[in-house]
């Protein structure tokens, strides 16, 4: 277990529950631009503490993105950064990781270990970029990737956050 995360602080303004989940499912696996874009309004209602020189989406494996066909990581950071003037850097996912959903706290973090590359030299102060935010093992391992390429300070975004997962 990883304890603290390499991520500095997480804005995450909604709760991944009821009619929120079901927007984020119908974003994520229907690639629903309409569920996307109530998300990011919903997100918008609280403004983040502190911004950034630069967002970088969570990347998906080339597998996972032919697969699915959208990366709604992507797309959020896109839309986010067009709202502040912020522009985009971009990592790479380097192994075809298993899905976190049936895994819990432990293995979530073992299954990222390693699981991101961010190829070229980034700014200071980057924000993660994401859809749902359960263990942060995601976070944590694409932070350590952001900070091997010069990245001081990395703070998250993401839409929801889940109830804590144990294990």
């Amino acid at each position: 277990m990883i304890s603290p995360p390499l991520f500095e602080s997480a804005h995450v303004p909604l709760l991944y529950e009821g009619a929120v989940a079901n927007l984020i499912s119908e974003f994520k696996f229907d690639a629903s631009p309409r569920a996307g874009n109530v998300l990011l309004e919903l997100f918008l209602t609280r403004s983040p503490a502190r911004f950034p020189q630069a967002l970088l989406p969570v990347p998906l494996h080339s597998a996972r993105a032919r697969e699915r066909g959208f990366n709604q990581a992507y797309w959020l950071a896109r839309q986010l950064g067009a709202e502040f003037d912020l522009p985009l850097v971009y990592g790479k996912r380097t192994s075809n990781t298993q899905s976190q959903r049936p895994l819990g706290r432990r293995e979530r973090f073992k299954n990222m270990r390693g699981a991101f590359a961010v190829p070229d030299k980034v700014p200071a102060h980057l924000v993660i970029v994401d859809d749902v935010l359960t263990t942060g093992s995601t976070a944590h391992a694409l932070a350590c990737a952001a900070r091997e390429a010069g990245a001081i300070t990395v703070d998250v975004w993401a839409m929801a956050r889940t109830k804590p997962v144990h294990g």
